[in-house]
């Protein structure tokens, strides 16, 4: 256990990150604003684009006027394009393949996880059911980017939820 006294310079590296350039793509404005704020909490210094549909997504990773993000988030049920649809076309296209990629989901269904996997998710999320939960969920997230851990994704931590998350995790 840290003790008080160290807990804040334990925290200085990770605030000395470079900011992580994230597209979230999440039609629900409350969703949208929840993750902004478990990420502050989470100390994750971070940027945040965030489109409401997976069109809006692939347009703008296409768009090269803008740089490409660290790790983009991509709501599995969304309108005009779905998530998993936008995946597909996003892990499909070689300049967009190599972007860590995200599923946030309300449903935890076998088989909804096994398509995500199979069409190039990195992890999947279930969305925590309360403020604290989804902080730890995303604490893990950024653990398994900084350590690499997404470049490779392994079935057996593919599927992250509150319930398998815990707070010794991060």
């Amino acid at each position: 256990m840290i003790s008080s006294e160290n807990s804040h310079e334990a925290a200085i590296p990770l605030n000395e990150k470079e900011p992580v350039k994230i597209i979230l793509a999440e039609d629900d404005k409350d969703d949208q604003e929840l993750f902004i704020d478990a990420l502050d909490e989470a100390q994750v210094p971070s940027e945040v684009v965030t489109v409401e549909n997976g069109q809006q997504l692939v347009d703008v990773l296409k768009d090269k006027s803008q740089p490409d993000p660290d790790i983009i988030f991509i709501d599995v049920n969304m309108p005009v394009k779905g998530g998993k649809q936008a995946l597909e076309e996003i892990k499909g296209d070689k300049e967009l393949k190599d972007i860590p990629a995200v599923m946030l989901s309300t449903w935890d269904h076998p088989s909804d996880i096994k398509d995500s996997f199979d069409k190039g998710a990195d992890l999947y999320v279930q969305k925590p059911n309360s403020f604290s939960g989804f902080v730890l969920v995303l604490k893990k997230v950024f653990f398994l980017h900084w350590a690499k851990a997404l470049l490779s994704p392994v079935k057996n931590l593919f599927f992250v939820s509150e319930k398998n998350v815990s707070p010794g995790d991060s």
